[in-house]
């Protein structure tokens, strides 16, 4: 039997590639029920100056992307890689771009319940398919509650300070130790594989984990 094997994943719930990456893994690691990945998930925002309270989406791309037409070429080929990967994704029901700040602190908080991969999924979904302002508190307690954690727990740990500067140290580590950008994946704390690699990149690293 292959030995553990530590699976870093730098990654935002309203990163598309990251949800992207994340699914191409999960096609490869279904079908490998005994693979040897054990995955942590790392705060990374993409945002981190953003206002608390979020931007208008469609500003928001706007001004990133240099205007409509800027913007409508930058997801091209998103759009094409999330339909390859079988995801659909709600693009007209996201009308706001959050702060992920929060979203961070609930994925931090799932961890510690063993949780961490569950929340991660569920605010996913939350984003880019149900449309959802991860920027809400009562939307980040929804989730929650949807991965069988306390609502009322994370909603009252969600009003304080818990955790916010030790998340946000670890994403400013992120940064310094020179990521980039996400998803950045790293196998076995060595090697970073950055980006959302296809199905078959997973399947060589864990025919060379195992030896096959």
């Amino acid at each position: 039997m292959t030995d553990p094997v530590k699976l870093d994943i730098l990654s935002d719930p309203i990163c598309p590639w990251c949800y992207i990456g994340k699914a191409n893994l999960d096609t490869v690691l279904l079908k490998r029920p005994d693979h040897p990945f054990q995955i942590e998930w790392h705060p990374f925002q993409l945002n981190f100056d953003m206002p608390p309270e979020g931007l208008d989406r469609r500003t928001y791309l706007e001004a990133k992307f240099g205007g409509r037409e800027g913007a409508a070429k930058a997801y091209a080929p998103i759009v094409e890689a999330a339909e390859a990967a079988g995801l659909e994704i709600a693009w007209e029901r996201i009308e706001r771009t959050p702060n992920t700040l929060d979203a961070h602190r609930l994925i931090h908080w799932a961890g510690i319940e063993g949780r961490q991969t569950a929340a991660v999924s569920a605010l996913f979904d939350a984003y880019f398919v149900r449309g959802e302002d991860l920027g809400r508190h009562a939307v980040l307690a929804d989730v929650a509650e949807r991965i069988e954690m306390d609502r009322d727990v994370v909603l009252r740990l969600l009003g304080t300070d818990a955790d916010r500067a030790e998340v946000a140290d670890r994403d400013a580590h992120a940064r310094e130790r020179g990521v980039t950008g996400v998803p950045t994946f790293v196998v076995a704390q060595t090697h970073a594989v950055p980006g959302a690699q296809p199905p078959d990149l997973w399947r060589q690293v864990l025919d060379e984990l195992s030896g096959a």
